[in-house]
């Protein structure tokens, strides 16, 4: 059994080395420095991706900064005090959430934030983002502090320590490690959505550094590419895409390390 889970882990491994390197491929040969910083221009004149790849960056960090507290400040609640009927309702509103079609919370998004406000925005792609990514942080880090044995948390009490103290200094960093895991895969899955920020953030063919006008994405700027016409806009797709299948590698070989070298 041990042999054939690793051929099963090795398959799987192979599998993504191949996606990635036909991604690598593909589109290598379009990267250059202009391709990185400048703005999609008219076909046969060049053209790049910096705007989406700052529009994602800044749709990504505002995500970040609402879901990974919330999901965090949840997730300890559901692992520390949700055994009632509350946690229950909590954790199957959370399950539900994770099962939702993303493009449902584009059309949610779309109603409670972009209609009031008249116009898509970078705000909106955020916030639907963010709604994207609670749930997924909630569970993640419930799961994670749930492996912290109770034997800590019962030193911790019999020390003389109130239980907000025992999960603030003795849960939380035994499970850091995990919950930073947990954070990483939400912000890889908020990355690759296409579908809510077409009906929240739209796109931008220019620079754009405010959150209340719309915003270009590098997902979005794939998404226009792939279906042009044109083999030269396939050619920049495929670049694009190995852009973003980079940074989400860099951010997690970086989280990795951190956690690994503090914990």
């Amino acid at each position: 059994m041990t042999s054939l889970t690793a051929l099963c882990a090795l398959f799987a491994s192979i599998i993504l080395l191949i996606i990635i390197s036909y991604i690598a491929v593909r589109g290598f040969s379009s990267i250059s420095v202009e391709f990185l910083t400048s703005t999609p221009k008219p076909v046969g004149e060049g053209g790049g991706i910096g705007n989406a790849i700052v529009g994602s960056a800044m749709m990504t960090a505002l995500a970040a900064v609402i879901g990974l507290p919330l999901g965090i400040a949840a997730g300890v609640y559901l692992a520390e005090y949700g055994r009632n009927w509350f946690g229950n309702t909590v954790r199957f509103i959370a399950d539900t959430l994770i099962g939702i079609p993303s493009i449902i919370i584009g059309i949610f998004v779309y109603t409670l934030v972009v209609l009031p406000m008249g116009r898509q925005s970078g705000f909106a792609g955020g916030i639907a983002l963010a709604l994207i990514m609670l749930p997924i942080v909630a569970r993640t880090t419930e799961e994670m502090i749930k492996l912290v044995p109770h034997t800590m948390r019962e030193g911790a009490l019999a020390l003389g320590a109130p239980q907000w103290r025992v999960s603030w200094d003795i849960v939380l960093p035994a499970a850091a490690s995990g919950i930073a895991t947990g954070a990483m895969l939400s912000i890889a899955r908020i990355t690759g959505e296409t579908a809510p920020l077409l009906f929240t953030a739209l796109n931008s063919r220019f620079y754009n550094f405010y959150y209340d006008q719309p915003m270009s994405s590098l997902t979005v700027q794939i998404f226009n590419f792939a279906t042009g016409p044109f083999e030269v806009e396939h050619a920049m797709a495929w670049a694009a895409t190995l852009i973003l299948v980079g940074l989400i590698l860099i951010i997690n070989i970086i989280v990795r390390f951190v956690t690994r070298k503090r914990f």
